[in-house]
C-alpha cells in the first residue's frame, strides 16, 4: 500500500495478490468520474448502478462525464434501503444490462453507499464471471470502510453478506463534497467504523477524535485517507478472510449485525448498530479481555460525541437479537469468533466467548 498526496489529491494504491486498487480522495471529483475511469478501463461500455436517493443528486452528473470521456453508459436505478440488496435484484440488473449490450469487456460502477457498493460490485463479480468495478461512494461509511477491501455480496433472509464474492475495485473515487448532501444522521453513523477503526489499530486516532472536528474538506480528507490506510493494512494480512487478521475489522459487528437484522434493517442504520455492537463488544471485553472500566467508558462517551447510540430502546425485542446471531458468518463449527480489545489500540480474535456472555452484554444495552 502506498500513500501519494498531490496538492488537494490523496491516492493511496492497495495492492494485492491478484489486484490493485487506486482511492482517489478529494474535492470535485465526482465531475471527473469519466476522465478517471479513462486512466484505468480499456472498455468503453459501462454501466451506473444507484439508488433512488442518490441518483437525483449525482447520476447526471456521472452520466455527462462518461460520455465527455468517450463511455456509452447505461443508468440502472434500484430502490433505496437494503432491500435492494438481494439475489433478485442482482438478477434484474444483470438482465438489464445484457438487454443494454454489455459484455466482459465493460465495467460496472456504483455510485451510492455501502448497500450499492456491495450490490454492484457482486454484479461486477458475477457477470460475464467478473468484469471491472469503480467505486463511487457518496457517504462517509462507504469512502473509508465499504468501498476498500473487495468484499461484495447480497443478503438472505437469514443475514447480512451470507452470498456474496471476493472482487476489489479497480478504483475509488472519493470526492468529499458530496458528502455536504448527508443528513446529519447519515454523516454520524460513519464515525461509528472511524472509531472502531481507531479501538483495534490505532490508539493516536482515538485521542486526536477526542477533539476532532469537520472544519472542511482538508480535515475529512486527511480523515477519510488514514482511516482507508488502518482497513488496508488489516486486510494485507488476511486478504481472503482466512487465518483471523482481517476478522479484527469486525470488531462491534457481531451483535451490530445482529442489531440490524432484529430491527428489520429498518431501526437501525449499519453505523448505530455497530456503535450498539462496540458497546457489547466492549462489555465483553471487560470480563474476557482485560479491558479497563476506564477506557470502556472513554469508547462510548465517544460514541455519544458523534451522536451514536450506546443504548437500545427498552421496547426493543432482544431476544430477536440473540436469534439473529446464529447465523452470523463469524459462527465456524458451531463456535463463535468474537472479537475484543484488551485496550484501545489492541485487538484480537477470542475462541472462548459464549453466547451467554453475548447475551449478558446485550441485556446491558
Amino acid at each position: 500500500m502506498d500513500s501519494i498526496k498531490s496538492g488537494t489529491l490523496a491516492v493511496v494504491e492497495i495492492r494485492d495478490t491478484n489486484s490493485r486498487t487506486r482511492v482517489l480522495v478529494g474535492s470535485s471529483l465526482i465531475d471527473q468520474v469519466g476522465k478517471r475511469a479513462r486512466k484505468q478501463i480499456a472498455g468503453n461500455t459501462c454501466t451506473v448502478i444507484t439508488d433512488s436517493h442518490v441518483a437525483p443528486l449525482f447520476a447526471s452528473r456521472v452520466k455527462l462525464s462518461l460520455t465527455s470521456a468517450g463511455f456509452k453508459s447505461t443508468l440502472i436505478t434500484v430502490p433505496a434501503g437494503e432491500g435492494s440488496k438481494r439475489l433478485k435484484q442482482a438478477e434484474t440488473i444483470c438482465e438489464k444490462m445484457i438487454a443494454a449490450g454489455l459484455d466482459r469487456q465493460s465495467f460496472v460502477i456504483g455510485l451510492g453507499g455501502g448497500m450499492i457498493g456491495d450490490l454492484s460490485g457482486f454484479i461486477a463479480a458475477i457477470y460475464h464471471r467478473g468484469i471491472p468495478h469503480i467505486q463511487a461512494p457518496t457517504t462517509l461509511l462507504a469512502m473509508m470502510d465499504s468501498s476498500i477491501g473487495g468484499k461484495t455480496g447480497v443478503n438472505t433472509r437469514a443475514g447480512k453478506n451470507l452470498i456474496g464474492a471476493f472482487h476489489p475495485p479497480s478504483l475509488v473515487i472519493d470526492d468529499v463534497d458530496v458528502l455536504k448532501t448527508l443528513p446529519r444522521r447519515q454523516f454520524n453513523q460513519g464515525f461509528a467504523e472511524i472509531i472502531k477503526h481507531a479501538i483495534i489499530a490505532d490508539a493516536k486516532l482515538f485521542d486526536q477524535l477526542q477533539s476532532w472536528q469537520a472544519s472542511g474538506a482538508l480535515a475529512l480528507q486527511s480523515l477519510i485517507k488514514r482511516n482507508i490506510e488502518i482497513k488496508s493494512k488489516i486486510i494485507a494480512m488476511d486478504e481472503y478472510d482466512r487465518t483471523g487478521k482481517r476478522a479484527l475489522l469486525n470488531f462491534g459487528h457481531t451483535v451490530g449485525h445482529a442489531i440490524e437484522r432484529a430491527g428489520s434493517y429498518r431501526q437501525f442504520l449499519h453505523g448505530e448498530a455497530v456503535s450498539l455492537g462496540i458497546v457489547a463488544a466492549c462489555a465483553i471485553s471487560v470480563r474476557r479481555a482485560g479491558l479497563s472500566t476506564k477506557q470502556r467508558d472513554v469508547i462510548v462517551h465517544l460514541l455519544q460525541r458523534f451522536g451514536l447510540p450506546t443504548h437500545l430502546p427498552k421496547n426493543f425485542r432482544r431476544r430477536k437479537i440473540l436469534d439473529a446471531i446464529q447465523f452470523d458468518k463469524k459462527f465456524e463449527g458451531g463456535k463463535i469468533r468474537f472479537i475484543v480489545t484488551p485496550k484501545i489500540g489492541a485487538a484480537r480474535v477470542a475462541n472462548n466467548i459464549t453466547l451467554d456472555d453475548i447475551r449478558e452484554a446485550i441485556s446491558e444495552l
